[in-house]
C-alpha cells in the first residue's frame, strides 16, 4: 500500500471514530458491515480493487449522519414523516463530504446510493435495477441484515431466520436478486 493510501486509510479510521462518537448506535455496525460486504463481494467475484472501495464505502456509508440533528438521530421511537425525510438526507450529506476527494469517488457513490431499492422505490434518487451502483447494492443487503440482527434503541434484534426471510422476500423488490442469492448462500454456510 502506498503512503498516500495509508494516509487515506488512517483518515477513514478517524472519520469512522467520529461517526461512532456522534452516533453511538453505529458502534460496531460499520465494521461488521464492511466485513460482511467484502465476504459477499468475494462470493460475487468482485475484483480486489473494487473490494477495497466496497470495504471503505461500507465503513463510511452513514458518515452523512453527522449532519442529522440529535433529536432526530437519537430518537428512541419511530420518526415522524418530516423527521424521516430529514434523516434521508444523510446519503446526500455523505456524498457531499466525499465530493472534493477524487480518491473516494467510488465510496461517494456507495454512500449516496445505499438506500436505493431494486424496484426504484428507494432514496435519494429513486434509481432502479442496474442503475444503482453494484457496490451500493451489496451494501444495501448487508446493511439491512446487520440492522435487523442487531439490537436497536427502538426494538430488539430479529432472529437470524426472521432476518434471512426478510432479505429473501425483498429479492427483486428492495434488493438485487443476484446479490440476495450470493448473500443467502454465504449466510446459510455460516449457520
Amino acid at each position: 500500500m502506498s503512503e498516500l493510501e495509508l494516509a487515506y486509510e488512517a483518515t477513514i479510521e478517524g472519520w469512522l471514530r467520529a461517526l461512532e462518537i456522534r452516533d453511538a448506535g453505529t458502534e460496531g455496525h460499520c465494521v461488521r458491515l464492511a466485513d460482511l460486504c467484502v465476504a459477499i463481494g468475494q462470493e460475487l467475484g468482485i475484483e480486489e480493487n473494487d473490494l477495497k472501495h466496497l470495504r471503505r464505502g461500507a465503513l463510511l456509508h452513514d458518515i452523512g449522519k453527522i449532519g442529522i440533528p440529535d433529536p432526530i438521530l437519537n430518537k428512541p421511537g419511530p420518526l415522524t414523516d418530516d423527521e424521516r425525510k430529514f434523516m434521508e438526507l444523510h446519503t446526500q450529506f455523505g456524498r457531499d463530504i466525499f465530493a472534493p476527494i477524487p480518491f473516494l469517488q467510488s465510496e461517494a457513490e456507495i454512500v449516496h446510493s445505499h438506500h436505493e431499492n431494486w424496484d426504484g422505490s428507494g432514496y435519494p434518487r429513486g434509481l432502479k435495477g442496474t442503475d444503482i451502483p453494484l457496490l451500493a447494492r451489496v451494501v444495501s443487503v448487508c446493511n439491512v441484515w446487520d440492522a435487523l440482527t442487531s439490537n436497536q434503541p427502538y426494538r430488539e434484534a430479529w432472529s437470524r431466520e426472521d432476518a434471512r426471510n426478510y432479505i429473501d422476500l425483498g429479492s427483486g423488490y428492495q434488493f438485487d436478486p443476484e446479490i440476495v442469492d450470493a448473500f443467502l448462500h454465504y449466510i446459510d454456510q455460516k449457520r
